[in-house]
């Protein structure tokens, strides 16, 4: 829903400026994801046995899915965090600071010394860096999707915020690939030092991205607010405050709304690349076909979002959200048939396909559902709070499906979540500005 004075005077994204704050948005969530992401996939693929490796293979497993649900855990703190202050201090700011943090992260997971070396420090150190990785991604996505939504024309919102968003699909896509070409390069060495190569490279990754951030403009969206000093004072002192004494309903249905998003990408990204390594698929031909899923979601999230600003957030959301229904039983009997191609079939329409639906609006929906002066708050509250419940958790439920149920079980479990954020979408208003056509239908509704 538009606000009175709040989208920026050109109706095009094809400005100078316009085209550099899209690239920030999105090449700094590359950067942000390919930190984050590259932890999932070591997760999932080399802790277990570097830093658990004296623990029976299950329990390793599930030791080192537990530092990958602690830094989602630690999300929805940094949204709080990073949203306070950038409702108060200003979007740009804080996104620099996230980036900053994420850096260092990562490249202290990539020279910390293994337990063989310093004992029982390293994997506690390993979860402390991990929730510092948390705390700056859960302050990245609602910085990088406002800054591209507040710039943004209003009737291309929902396409400028998918910038942000596929930063995640690509960051994942690089940190995909650079694990896949370092285990070729350093083989049998991939698991003694060659894993710390991808993390190493974040260095440089973040000096680009910070050059590039500091060049862009603050959101005019809160520089209109900041021109209203006195008044913010007043009313902005605590935004966490505001979101939930003032908002507690639109924190509740986006959250839930976004969980499907989420539950796809821990179900299909990391816990199965887990089982289906274990079933037989070669590791490089996991990595190579989470790659070719993630260019899937890139393309698709793009189109999604653009739709949406046609047709309406909700209706996209609700259409992802039916078809994962439908592929969530079939894709995992393809996931455990032990074939490179099951695994791809799965991958790529379960998070390449759905998850890019899901994906595309997701950024405008959440976001349009709160005022401009908690925005940040508000949506980063909602959007990390589901990716704590949403990817965090999912890995260890699942594994604790599989034990007890079977396929069917984690099945039933994707589907009841899928169908909780269907339920949720349709229980929230419409947040996008349609085409005129549209806008008539739904006010001869009202």
């Amino acid at each position: 829903m538009g606000i009175a004075g709040e989208q920026p005077a050109s109706d095009s994204l094809n400005t100078r400026d316009l085209r550099r704050v899209l690239g920030s948005s999105f090449i700094g969530s590359v950067i942000e994801y390919y930190d984050f992401i590259l932890y999932a996939t070591a997760v999932a693929l080399i802790f277990d046995k570097v830093f658990f490796g004296d623990q029976p293979d299950g329990i390793g497993l599930l030791a080192s899915f537990a530092t990958l649900a602690v830094g989602y855990l630690a999300r929805p703190l940094g949204g709080i965090l990073f949203g306070h202050f950038g409702d108060i201090l200003g979007r740009k700011q804080m996104l620099v600071l996230s980036m900053l943090m994420m850096g260092v992260a990562t490249v202290a997971i990539g020279l910390l010394p293994t337990p063989a070396m310093i004992g029982v420090a390293a994997p506690i150190i390993l979860v402390l860096l991990r929730i510092v990785q948390g705390i700056s991604v859960g302050g990245e996505w609602g910085g990088a999707t406002l800054m591209a939504l507040e710039h943004a024309p209003e009737r291309k919102r929902g396409f400028a915020a998918a910038f942000a968003n596929a930063g995640g699909p690509a960051g994942g896509l690089l940190a995909t690939f650079v694990v896949s070409g370092v285990s070729a390069l350093t083989g049998d060495q991939f698991l003694v030092w060659g894993w710390r190569i991808p993390f190493l490279f974040s260095a440089l990754l973040i000096v680009v991205g910070l050059v590039i951030r500091l060049k862009v403009a603050e959101s005019p969206v809160f520089e209109r607010l900041e021109a209203e000093a006195a008044e913010r004072t007043q009313r902005r002192r605590i935004p966490l405050t505001r979101v939930l004494t003032g908002h507690p309903r639109v924190v509740i249905l986006t959250l839930v709304a976004s969980l499907g998003f989420y539950a796809c990408q821990g179900i299909l990204t990391s816990w199965g690349a887990s089982e289906a390594t274990g079933a037989g698929v070669a590791r490089e031909a996991v990595l190579n076909i989470k790659g070719l899923a993630a260019v899937v979601t890139i393309v698709v999230s793009f189109a999604a979002a653009r739709l949406s600003d046609r047709i309406g957030r909700r209706t996209v959301l609700t259409i992802g959200g039916v078809l994962g229904v439908l592929w969530a039983f079939p894709a995992l009997v393809l996931l455990h048939d032990g074939t490179a191609w099951g695994f791809a079939i799965a991958v790529v329409v379960g998070n390449g396909l759905i998850q890019g639906i899901l994906a595309g609006p997701i950024g405008a929906y959440i976001s349009e559902q709160f005022p401009p002066d908690v925005r940040y708050t508000g949506a980063s509250l909602a959007y990390q709070g589901a990716s704590t419940l949403g990817a965090g958790f999912t890995p260890m439920i699942a594994t604790a499906l599989m034990v007890v149920g079977g396929i069917g079980a984690v099945a039933g479990f994707w589907i009841v979540v899928l169908v909780l954020g269907l339920i949720a979408v349709r229980l929230s208003r419409e947040g996008a500005v349609l085409t005129p056509r549209a806008g008539k239908r739904r006010a001869a509704r009202a």
